[in-house]
């Protein structure tokens, strides 16, 4: 792996810990999230919906 300059993995480490933050408050509000593993979105949560849409807002598949 490449080494980050400093400023580079200072952003990184911004945007990681802001995520980690805002999933962390979804799950003690009880909202799901949605996160993309595997190369497909996935709703993880309580409350998440049983199957996502297929199809975008903008009428493309997500697959």
């Amino acid at each position: 792996m490449t080494q980050l300059t400093p400023d580079t993995q200072e952003m990184l480490d911004s945007l990681r810990a802001a995520v980690s933050e805002a999933l962390e408050r979804k799950q003690r509000l009880g909202h799901y999230a949605v996160i993309w593993q595997d190369g497909k979105p996935m709703l993880v949560g309580e409350d998440a919906p049983d199957q996502i849409d297929q199809q975008s807002p903008g009428g493309q598949a997500l697959d």
